[in-house]
């Protein structure tokens, strides 16, 4: 019998290499997508079977994957957090579960969608489970190496990123030297970059070093929400105007990785694992 693997898909383009990778291995995808995140279209070519869900639908997000007989189960892709107010539309498993919640954190959110499938009998497995090409070790990637400046830079903002990613709030910061310029929110990573870029134009000072930093979790749980970055964090330091990149090893997925090595030397953009 084909071992069959479920995922729960939101956007970009995580979802897609897994199920891609699941397949070449010989599993069969059973893929339950999350309405304005994933597209049925982009998944035709891996899998037949396919269903929309909206955050919420707990219920009919375990029947569906029940009904195929899945057993084990990931989660991969990005969720927009705005998602939660525009296309959050609960059943009755889901508003019951949502009653229940003592906040909406992600970590804690997550962890207790983890706890009810469970309760079905499908375990969640690592985000990661067929990207381990995709996790670099530490060290410069690119050609251009950084600056005394920008490493101290980086130094600082991992200390700062780590303090932010351990009250669950997000995962990236931007700093300038000894100052911190933005945190990621809701908005995400890319639009965390531009407002940074925006905020440090009207800064008086324009001459020190600017790292951007993304790290996992104190306590990162590998079933849900790693950190990862790809062509679109580049292409957002390029708009910025920032030309330091700094990622944590060994815990951070990049995605198209060549392609990102490629941009950022195109850019004269340092990418760093640290």
């Amino acid at each position: 019998m084909t071992e069959k693997i479920g995922i729960i898909a939101g956007e970009g383009k995580m979802p897609l290499y897994i199920a891609q990778k699941a397949a070449q291995k010989g599993y069969e995808v059973v893929i339950a997508g999350i309405k304005g995140n994933a597209r049925e279209e982009d998944f035709k070519h891996i899998t037949g079977v396919f269903r929309p869900l909206r955050l919420g639908q707990l219920g009919a997000g375990l029947e569906f994957f029940k009904s195929h007989g899945v057993k084990k189960i990931l989660m991969a892709g990005r969720v927009q957090h705005t998602s939660i107010f525009a296309n959050l539309m609960p059943d009755l498993r889901g508003a019951k579960f949502l009653a229940s919640l003592k906040n909406m954190g992600t970590q804690y959110l997550l962890s207790r969608v983890i706890d009810e499938f469970k309760k079905e009998g499908i375990e969640f497995t690592n985000s990661a489970l067929f990207l381990e090409d995709f996790m670099p070790g530490k060290g410069v990637l690119t050609k251009r190496p950084p600056t005394p400046q920008e490493t101290q830079a980086a130094s600082f903002g991992f200390k700062i990123a780590k303090t932010v990613a351990g009250l669950d709030i997000g995962l990236t910061c931007v700093v300038s030297q000894n100052a911190t310029i933005a945190v990621e929110g809701m908005e995400g990573t890319d639009k965390c970059i531009l407002r940074a870029g925006e905020l440090y134009k009207k800064s008086a000072d324009k001459e020190s070093a600017v790292a951007v930093v993304k790290v996992a979790r104190p306590q990162q749980d590998e079933r849900f929400d790693l950190p990862v970055i790809g062509k679109g964090t580049v292409e957002s330091l390029k708009k910025a105007g920032f030309k330091m990149l700094a990622f944590e090893a060994g815990k951070t997925l990049v995605l198209d990785l060549e392609d990102v090595i490629r941009l950022a030397d195109k850019y004269g953009i340092t990418v760093a694992a640290i």
